[in-house]
């Protein structure tokens, strides 16, 4: 038997010296893998006889249609805000990329030859003219760079991208519902992320601008439309990608190493929503182990008198647990109440309350009678179904005086797996929602309880998933800034030295609105996902790239979330302070060594250890931390990593501990499961023996 070699790369500087921009376009061909739903996409939607396919509606909500295509991500996209009038947009448009002119014509926005600046972004996708003619269809919501949006072309510093679709009222809704949009009712555009400026037209105004490339935002574009006409929706898009400061995460346009394909554009879920005139915006619910439940909402639209009923509903025998009535202020709603719920959500027993939310207005009683009565006499405005769950999460010193992660009051320890989040066929983009629970339970399966969600944000359905499913979550915030250097980067893990986060020029962050950004993106982040029980942790920072005022990092995520823990600078550039000591760790032998701090010593990135599945491979090098030949050898090597390393680590004091990685990604074969999710390297039950914590 072949046993298992050290990795290509001997030094972890090594993998970071491939970090920088280049200017090359020519890239090494990859041979396209597929995982089994992007296959069935092929087939459907993306082969010669697709075309010929005619698509029917479903039937009592069956997916697959005879003889017909399958509905690209066809699930209500937020399911913590589900009304019954959605409409999914998901499915061929228009697109068209055009070059940014460079003479000395060009609109007074463009400065620079090679990549616009935010601001510069902006203008360009307000103020260039929509195309007359577009270069062929797209497959929404994947973006071009993708095999599955049928485009797999790389956009461009110099490049904008346009999208392009109609609408026809008909598939709005009732008609009287749609008849009323602009009166009674609202018409809100909904995009679930778009890579990083965009400008929405509608009939070909500007309708709305968002900057950003990973989290929803909304446009209402009720006055834009006529309800008893076809509509034009068109986007134009600007993404600078590797070339620019904003976060990105882990995409480069010359893909190499651990730095994986770019992608542009549209890269998740378009649906248009008939709300009424006043509505919820937003609804926030986080349940304590206290059964306190914390409600926040926002209220579009004025109604005077407004309140916001909240119903909880236990599902196991439809017992209201919580049923109370709360004043909505200036369009706003900050309130805790008290429940009945005492099953509290962990990931052996991942429990969700129902919750449904209405919005009513009318007249109200006098406050002593306030309560139900008012509620009756008041006319409900909207309703919202959603869920929540009740739990607590910590670091504090277990009964032996070590700190450690506690889940309502109890020590667990955090058995935790990378998750990149990539695909083949969909690159960030997952194919189908059952692709996505797929990577939840195959870890859950393997025993681990932790997806460490790494440099990426993925849509809300994921994040129900492991809500429902029971994995708990470290969200990590996706990386900006400039073009890193790689002593700075890679220097802790030889000299076990920590630079100051305050040095803007070291860790390329001397972009002053980059760096604005990045604080409003965290912001809006912790504020997405603040509802979602299994999140534990917040990631501000990774490695040191783009690294910035961590503290400052650290209050923003406390000024939106109090509750959660944080790992202010996972792997190095600590600087001391925060509750935790987080360690990456993986061309040595680890070895415990309680934090001088006290605080709770979190191994956040270990392992790495390859095995090339021939026919499930991209191609060309591979890349991590050992190579193992054989699935014996990788079975053997993986045994003794936990039974050597990890746990006598445990024993003395680790909290946490996190295997890279879930999947392989491109050239990165380090996965458990192969890139395109057809094979388990080991079985599982054997992943479940090596992994086992006897005193979970």
């Amino acid at each position: 038997m072949q046993g298992c070699r050290k990795g290509r790369f001997m030094l972890d500087i090594k993998r970071v010296l491939k970090a920088a921009p280049t200017k090359m376009r020519s890239r090494e061909p990859l041979q396209q893998l597929w995982t089994p739903w992007g296959e069935r996409i092929d087939h459907e939607w993306l082969s010669a006889r697709a075309g010929n396919k005619a698509f029917n509606p479903a039937e009592e909500g069956e997916r697959t249609l005879d003889e017909g295509r399958t509905p690209i991500l066809g699930e209500h996209p937020r399911p913590t805000m589900v009304r019954d009038n959605c409409t999914m947009l998901n499915g061929w448009w228009d697109y068209a990329i055009a070059s940014i002119p460079e003479d000395e014509t060009a609109p007074k926005w463009r400065k620079t030859a090679a990549m616009l600046t935010r601001d510069e972004a902006v203008r360009a996708v307000k103020e260039t003219a929509i195309p007359q003619t577009f270069d062929g269809k797209i497959l929404v919501p994947f973006s071009p760079e993708s095999a599955l949006s049928g485009v797999h072309q790389t956009i461009y510093p110099d490049n904008l991208l346009w999208y392009r679709t109609v609408v026809h009222p008909v598939t709005l809704g009732g008609e009287e519902t749609v008849r009323q949009i602009g009166d009674a009712n609202r018409l809100i555009l909904h995009f679930e992320a778009v890579d990083y400026v965009c400008a929405c037209y509608v009939n070909g105004q500007l309708a709305g601008t968002h900057v950003g490339g990973y989290l929803p935002f909304d446009v209402d574009i009720s006055a834009f439309i006529d309800p008893d006409d076809a509509f034009e929706i068109a986007l134009c898009v600007y993404d600078p990608n590797d070339s620019g400061t904003q976060l990105r995460g882990k995409q480069k346009i010359e893909r190499e190493g651990i730095w994986y394909t770019a992608q542009s554009g549209i890269w998740q879920s378009v649906w248009l929503e008939i709300v009424p005139e006043a509505y919820l915006r937003t609804l926030t619910l986080k349940g304590a182990s206290d059964g306190k439940l914390f409600v926040r909402a926002e209220i579009g639209g004025d109604k005077p008198n407004a309140k916001l009923h909240i119903v909880v509903t236990d599902p196991a025998d439809g017992t209201v647990v919580a049923d109370e009535t709360l004043p909505a202020g200036v369009r706003k709603v900050r309130a805790e109440i008290a429940t009945a719920a005492e099953h509290l959500w962990s990931p052996v027993d991942p429990y969700l309350y129902d919750v449904r939310a209405e919005l009513r207005y009318g007249s109200a009683k006098p406050a002593e009678t306030a309560g139900d009565a008012a509620v009756a006499q008041s006319q409900p405005m909207d309703v919202v179904s959603s869920y929540c769950a009740f739990r607590s999460v910590e670091i504090k010193p277990d009964t032996k005086g070590v700190a450690r992660f506690h889940l309502n009051g109890k020590p667990l320890f955090v058995k935790g797996v990378l998750d990149q989040g990539y695909w083949p066929d969909g690159l960030m983009t997952a194919p189908d929602d059952e692709a996505l629970t797929h990577d939840i339970t195959a870890m859950k399966n393997a025993g681990f309880n932790m997806l460490r969600k790494h440099i990426k944000v993925e849509p809300m359905r994921w994040y129900y998933h492991c809500d429902r499913l029971g994995m708990l979550v470290w969200q990590d915030m996706p990386n900006g800034g400039g073009k890193y250097d790689p002593i700075t980067i890679s220097a802790p893990l030889i000299t076990r030295r920590h630079k100051n986060d305050h040095d803007y020029k070291r860790f390329a962050r001397e972009d002053a609105e980059g760096r604005a950004q990045y604080y409003r993106e965290l912001d809006e982040l912790t504020t997405q996902l603040y509802n979602c029980p299994c999140i534990v942790m917040w990631v501000p920072f990774n490695e040191g790239w783009g690294q910035f005022d961590s503290q400052t990092a650290v209050q923003v995520i406390r000024s939106v979330d109090k509750t959660r823990t944080i790992d202010p600078a996972s792997g190095w550039h600590d600087q001391g302070f925060g509750d935790v000591r987080s360690l990456h760790v993986y061309f040595q032998k680890y070895r415990f060594q309680p934090d001088k701090l006290g605080r709770a010593t979190l191994l956040s990135e270990f392992g790495g250890y390859v095995h090339r599945v021939e026919g499930h491979a991209i191609g060309g090098k591979s890349v991590g931390y050992k190579t193992c030949d054989a699935p014996l050898s990788l079975e053997y090597a993986l045994q003794a990593l936990y039974d050597e390393q990890i746990r006598p680590a445990i024993a003395q004091g680790l909290s946490a501990a996190v295997y890279t990685q879930l999947s392989d990604v491109e050239h990165e074969l380090n996965g458990l499961v192969t890139y395109d999710r057809s094979i388990v390297k080991l079985p599982v039950q054997t992943l479940h023996k090596i992994f086992y914590i006897e005193n979970e």
